[in-house]
This record gives structure tokens, sequence and C-alpha cells, in this order.
């Protein structure tokens, strides 16, 4: 490393986000970037560990599941040749552009340096990069010199189909991209926030991703426009990447009122109004003035308390079953594991500068929901819960006597999801595993039809972006391979 002792001259410092009051009262991303001064500091501070993890990517271990050269741009940004920082950081990365956003940043989570200081500002150093070379113009279109003549189809726009389109045409193929939705993007055009990315962002590389040769294709349902089994006799292969999409439900009684929405519809409605029309259409489900209620704690559910804040909400609250989080580290919870620590995401910062409190409830479960003479939602019922060995699992009881009636005008349930929707599985005949998702053998991707691949959240279930862009790319390679033996 150019400096050797820069971790210990150095403290991890992030640029500040924008204050609450300025950034509720609009829609724009609230981080922002250090100058290049700081940011050649916080390079430093990468301690040339002799064995780093940042980059190992193993799902027990941690670290960066793209392989990401991590100490190797560090030490360039250092030294200032961002230029020379981004090609090191495209040999792994299609989209860093998105994970220097909305990733968790696993790669911090098992940093050498984070065993006793805090981390390298990994995540930070890898957005600005990005960011720098498309001011610059030096993020441009990659048109392969050769093509193949084989034809694929990637199915789903999120992560997992943009990163495995993207790996597909570099490698020659002519390559299709079906989206059900009016807007490529998927989970990151419609399931994330502009405020957390902002979707000129996600446009502006698929602007470049059209042009270095990808067909996309909108408004185009498979197994309702275009037949499964038409797509698979139309191409030389398949790939399948449409995500985890059947939201897990609320099994209560009242369950059927009025004014009770999936977090994930919440979501897509008010972000497509946003692009649409500034809101100005009404075509949203508007949280203004209503006591907003959130079963669940992630970060969806964060999400929802961002843009219920932003459309004026009476008062937010969160229902998490799971307990409270420590700050620091369990020692169950050891280096270089990723970190199950508390932490305070935006959406908290905005309620707290807002109502005074943390809209998270802990060990808290909703019991019942009750409605007016309408049959629109007015009061949720909830009880504390502890959790309880029952036969070799752990599970939730409720406490009595701890029970308590929340307002309620609007319910969003944010409680993960349960699979993939079944509809194009059932048509084409695929194996699933036991939890609903396409079955693949151990490390593949192939299904058990020939030519016909799955990625992403369809085949893993619920995970992060960095791990379907993982999977999307890895998918591709191993599609490749099945191309060139036909």
């Amino acid at each position: 490393m150019g400096k050797p002792t820069g971790f210990m001259e150095y403290k991890r410092e992030l640029p500040p986000d924008r204050g609450e009051k300025e950034r509720i009262a609009d829609w724009g991303e609230f981080h922002t970037h250090f100058d290049e001064k700081a940011l050649r500091k916080q390079g430093a501070r990468c301690m040339n560990c002799g064995v780093p993890f940042c980059h190992t990517g193993d799902p027990l271990v941690g670290g960066c599941p793209l392989g990401n050269l991590i100490p190797e741009w560090n030490d360039l940004v250092y030294r200032g040749k961002f230029e020379e920082a981004y090609k090191r950081l495209s040999l792994t990365s299609p989209f860093p552009e998105f994970t220097g956003r909305v990733c968790p940043a696993l790669c911090e989570g098992s940093c050498t340096l984070g065993m006793h200081e805090p981390a390298v500002t990994v995540k930070n150093i890898e957005v600005h990069i990005i960011d720098k070379m498309f001011e610059e113009g030096k993020v441009v279109p990659q048109i392969p010199e050769v093509r193949t003549g084989k034809t694929v189809a990637v199915v789903g726009s999120g992560p997992s189909g943009l990163a495995c389109a993207h790996m597909l045409n570099k490698l020659g193929h002519s390559v299709t991209v079906f989206e059900r939705a009016d807007r490529c993007g998927g989970l990151l055009m419609y399931g994330i926030p502009n405020m957390k990315l902002d979707k000129r962002i996600v446009m502006r590389r698929l602007e470049i991703l059209e042009k270095e040769g990808i067909t996309f294709r909108t408004n185009v349902e498979i197994g309702k426009d275009i037949s499964a089994e038409r797509l698979v006799g139309d191409f030389d292969a398949v790939v399948f990447c449409c995500g985890a999409a059947s939201p897990r439900d609320l099994r209560v009684e009242g369950r059927d009122l009025n004014g009770i929405y999936f977090a994930v519809d919440f979501l897509r409605r008010n972000t497509k109004s946003l692009l649409d029309s500034d809101l100005k259409d009404d075509s949203f489900i508007s949280a203004k003035n209503k006591d907003v209620v959130i079963i669940g704690g992630g970060d969806t559910g964060t999400d929802c308390v961002g843009t219920s804040i932003r459309h004026g909400c009476k008062s937010v609250t969160q229902l998490e079953i799971m307990p409270e989080l420590t700050v620091e580290r369990r020692s169950e919870n050891p280096w270089p594991q990723w970190p199950r620590i508390k932490k305070v995401d935006y959406g908290q910062e905005e309620s707290i500068y807002l109502y005074g409190k943390d809209p998270r409830t802990y060990l808290t479960t909703a019991t019942k929901l009750v409605g007016d003479v309408y049959g629109n939602i007015k009061e949720v019922h909830t009880s504390k819960v502890e959790w309880v060995n029952a036969g070799g699992r752990m599970t939730p009881r409720n406490i009595p006597g701890s029970e308590k009636v929340l307002p309620c005008q609007l319910l969003l349930i944010a409680m993960g999801f349960t699979g993939p929707e079944q509809h194009i599985i059932k048509e084409l005949g695929l194996k699933t595993d036991p939890r609903s998702n396409v079955l693949t053998p151990a490390g593949k991707y192939s299904t058990n039809l020939k030519g016909i691949f799955a990625a992403g959240d369809m085949r893993r279930g619920q995970s992060l972006v960095v791990w379907a862009i993982h999977e999307g790319r890895d998918a591709a390679l191993e599609c490749d391979s099945y191309l060139k033996s036909k």
C-alpha cells in the first residue's frame, strides 16, 4: 500500500448526509460525496493486511460476493489514480453505482481493520469512483467485436437479469431482456425509493447496456403475453431472473379491510407516479395525514417509513417481531462475519427528527385489525411476544397483559417474500426446492430442462442486490458454456 500507516493516522469518516429537514421535503438522494482530498485519506486507511477478507464472498465468512479487488482500488484512490481504480473495479463489478448505493457493504463487515477499528469506507469509495467516471464521460459502451449468432432470452430486468444480460452480451451472444413492467430495472427501479437510488442512475446504465447491443422489451409478461413454451422455442437458451415476487402475507383477523397494502405495492406505485407525473396523477397510495403502521423492521420497512414521511404522514410505527439487536457484535457473531448489530437507517433518523422517537417497536406482533363502519382500517391490536423453544424450534408466544391498540389508517406489510411466482415454473415443469425456488444443482444455475437456467432470488430466495448480480453473472458464464457446447 502507498500509505502503510494510513489506518493509524486517519479516522473513518463519511460525507454527511443531507439534513433531515431538507431531504424529507423532496425525493432526491440523501447521500453526498466527499471531496477528493478527503476520499484519498479514506483510501489510505486500507492497511495492507496480507490476507484481505473483504473480497472473499463466502456466505458463511462474509466479504464481497463479486470478488471485488478492493485493496487494489483503495490504493489507487489514495494515489489519486481514479481512472485506474475504475478499471480495477470494472473487472469484477458491472454496476458499482448500484451496489455503492444500496448494498449493506458485506466487504466492510469483514474488513481486517474492522477487527479493532472502524472499517475502511469501501462502499463510499466505490460509489465515488463510478460517479466520477460517469461525470468525466469515461464510462462508455463496450460493444462486442464478434457475435456468436446465438440468441438468449433473459426474463426479468432486476439486478440479476441485468448482470446476466451484460455478461452474455459481452461474450458475443444476442440478448433480449423481457420485463413485464413499463420500465426496466426490476427491484432497482420500483422496489427501492428514489431517495436511496435515483432512477436517473438506473436509466443511465440501461442506456449504456442498450447501446452495447442488448434488446429490452417492456410491458411483456412471460406466461401471459408470450407463453413460456414459445419463448423457449424461439431462443437458443433462456435464463429466468424473475426474483422472489410473492410477498409474505399477514394472517390475522381483519386482513380484508381497506387501507392494507403490501410494502412492495406501496413503493412501486409511489415511484411510478413520481416518474410519470411527479406525484401529480394521484395514482399512488398516499400516507398523507394518516397514522401509518408498518409490519416488518427490515430495509423495506425503513423505505416505507421514509416514503410515508415524505407524503406527510401523521405518525409512523414499525412493528418488529424480533428482539432489538445489540450495538456491538455478540460473541456468537465474530469477525469476519457480517455484524448483526443495531443500525439507525435514514427512515429512523427522519422519524426521530420529526416525532422525537425511533419508529421501531421490538418483540411485537399484530393480533387483530379493526375497521370502521365503512370497512376501512382504524386500529391495529398488538401484543408483546417472547421467543420460546417449541420442539427444538424457536417460536414467538404472545405475552398476556401486554396488549396495546394503535391508531392506523394505512397498514403496510413488509414481512419479506416467500419465493418466486409459480405460473412460469408450472407451465414449463421446472423442479423446485422445498422453499418453492427453482431447483438447480449445488453451485450451478441449470434447471432440469436443457438450455434453461435460473438465477437471483428466483433460485436462491430473497437476498441482496450484490448476490443477485453475482448470480446473474455466474449464470451467464454457465449459459455461455452450454451455448458453446451446442
